[in-house]
């Protein structure tokens, strides 16, 4: 059964970033009235009939504020850095946001949201090699001990999503997204920032010389193009399940040196120097997240190839410079 959000009053929450940005326009697009919320940064794109507000929503009255009057709540803010950051200062990850997540659901329970969506993490799964992961697989293991410190954070905010809409009287529905590396349009490209997609995106784009790699090139990741991702959201989102986590991902590996390659080739850049760090920070050697329960559950696939997904990330970076910083 497919939503209708005509006229519906959504918060999305953590309007200045990637996913966040991406919400906000397909809920327009749909009809819905949006309140994104801001915290320390201004919105990628200002999205006109959008109300923004600035708000700290480690503040429980700040998180009463931003959900009055919604009917759902699609929760992306989050404190979130790359790998050299993850390495040095993990508890960035975790203080500030287990209080936001805490604060922002018993408001939106007090306020009687209808659903409440919560962006989880591949990155919380424990390790299982070459096979990908599975749903029921979250909690089997410890998760990877370079990601030790935000996979519980985003572990214990998804038993928070489930006890809401499962062990209450008066439940809150809740979904749980959990994506694998998405890139495309309104990605982080600073690199002090930005994932490694984006970043191997940006040399290319960029043309940079030489094109320097953290790490051996090796390292496997499942990757997602944003318009894919969304897709799976929305069909996620339409599922009437009081609670569902569901894995929004491509169900296949790449290394980096693949990413890398599959850039050069969209961009024909082919004086390129390529040198990689082995020194340089890097996280697990592999992460494949499995597609399966999504094919099945949501009768949801994505379609499109990272040669295909790269094209159109570096075409709209052409029509779209300010995005570079």
């Amino acid at each position: 059964m497919t939503v209708d959000l005509k006229g519906a009053n959504v918060l999305v929450t953590g309007g200045a970033g990637f996913l966040a940005t991406n919400y906000i326009l397909n809920l327009v697009e749909k009809g819905a009235n949006v309140r994104a919320t801001l915290h320390n940064k201004e919105p990628k794109t200002i999205v006109e009939g959008v109300e923004y507000i600035k708000t700290d929503l480690r503040d429980l009255a700040n998180c009463e504020a931003a959900v009055k009057g919604m009917d759902y709540v699609f929760h992306c803010a989050a404190n979130t850095q790359g790998a050299g950051v993850i390495a040095t200062t993990p508890m960035v990850h975790v203080t500030p946001n287990v209080v936001m997540n805490t604060h922002l659901m018993e408001a939106a329970y007090v306020e009687g949201i209808k659903k409440f969506v919560f962006i989880g993490s591949g990155a919380s799964y424990p390790d299982t090699g070459d096979r990908p992961v599975t749903e029921p697989e979250m909690l089997d293991e410890h998760p990877s001990t370079v990601y030790h410190a935000v996979a519980w954070m985003k572990r214990y905010a998804e038993i928070l999503c489930e006890t809401y809409a499962t062990h209450l009287k008066k439940p809150m529905p809740c979904l749980v997204i959990r994506p694998s590396n998405v890139y495309g349009p309104w990605d982080k490209y600073d690199p002090k920032s930005s994932h490694v997609t984006a970043a191997m995106i940006r040399k290319v784009f960029e043309r940079q010389t030489p094109i320097e790699v953290w790490g051996t090139g090796e390292d496997i990741r499942d990757l997602i193009y944003i318009d894919d991702f969304m897709e799976g959201s929305f069909k996620a989102f339409d599922c009437e399940d009081e609670y569902l986590a569901v894995n929004v991902c491509s169900g296949y590996g790449v290394t980096v040196k693949d990413i890398l390659n599959t850039a050069i080739e969209a961009e024909s850049f082919d004086n390129n120097d390529v040198r990689f760090d082995p020194s340089k920070p890097s996280t697990v050697p592999i992460r494949l997240i499995s597609n399966e329960y999504a094919k099945e559950k949501i009768n949801f696939e994505a379609k499109t190839s990272l040669l295909d997904g790269i094209k159109k990330t570096c075409d709209w970076l052409r029509a779209n410079p300010k995005a570079l910083g």
